[in-house]
């Protein structure tokens, strides 16, 4: 399964579109780009493996690991509402505005990320570039 996210940048965070086999399968949300920093950048376009993974104890849910980020480590795709609640991880789900302050956030994450979990295998790679 060819499995794609393509984002856009943003100075607030970056957003972008899941893709599996083409068609699209949710929206995701990021950090800013601010050069791979730790905490506070998405990670860099490239292609990368991921694992599905049942839980952790700080993910007590279904989600994906991102292997081989250069310069990173703890990757993860997982439920987000906010963009100031990740760390350079990815969150899912659908935009909307929640807060009034004209910046998108998420919503239906956990629905969405069980999609993925649900659809994606155990392994795969994924492509995450600029929207062309």
């Amino acid at each position: 399964m060819k499995a794609t996210i393509e984002r856009v940048y943003l100075p607030t965070e970056t957003l972008g579109s899941w893709y599996a086999d083409g068609e699209m399968i949710c929206k995701t949300m990021e950090l800013p780009w601010k050069n791979n920093q730790r905490g506070i950048s998405c990670i860099p376009e490239g292609i990368y493996d991921v694992v599905r993974e049942a839980h952790t104890e700080k993910h007590p849910y279904p989600h994906f690991r991102i292997l081989d980020v250069p310069d990173r480590d703890g990757i993860l795709v997982h439920k987000i509402t906010f963009v100031s609640g990740l760390k350079g991880c990815i969150g899912v789900g659908e935009f909307k505005d929640l807060n009034g302050d004209k910046v998108p956030d998420m919503i239906n994450s956990g629905i969405n990320l069980q999609k993925l979990y649900d659809l994606m295998p155990d392994k795969f790679k994924l492509e995450i570039r600029k929207k062309r």
